[in-house]
């Protein structure tokens, strides 16, 4: 069984920066796509960046100018840069991860952004 660990939450002032990694470690065969997802209170789950083995990368709309994703394939370890943060990216920030046909997830940190 394959698990998730994020780092990197925390608190920022808008305008900051943050970035986040996720590892993966367990029974590892070949991870397909490593992505993030976050929460907001009240909210559901939303889709922020992914990535293929390939590096084929996925953003959402809110985030693709000023979030970059990427990963180590060697590390098992994916990273989400996040710049020029605004209040609404307060979430908790969730890794997933698919290998074959079965999707991992994270425990979640924390990402807060003060006005």
């Amino acid at each position: 069984q394959m698990r998730l660990v994020e780092s990197g939450g925390g608190l920022v002032q808008a305008g900051g920066s943050l970035r986040l990694s996720c590892s993966a470690s367990g029974t590892i065969f070949r991870i397909n796509v490593m992505g993030w997802y976050r929460q907001a209170l009240g909210k559901q789950r939303e889709l922020v960046a992914s990535i293929t083995s390939g590096g084929s990368r996925n953003f959402a709309d809110s985030v693709k100018d000023r979030f970059r994703i990427s990963r180590d394939n060697a590390k098992n370890t994916a990273y989400l840069q996040m710049n020029s943060l605004k209040p609404e990216d307060t979430a908790v920030y969730y890794c997933n991860a698919n290998q074959g046909s079965v999707r991992s997830w994270g425990q979640g940190t924390q990402v807060t952004v003060s006005s």
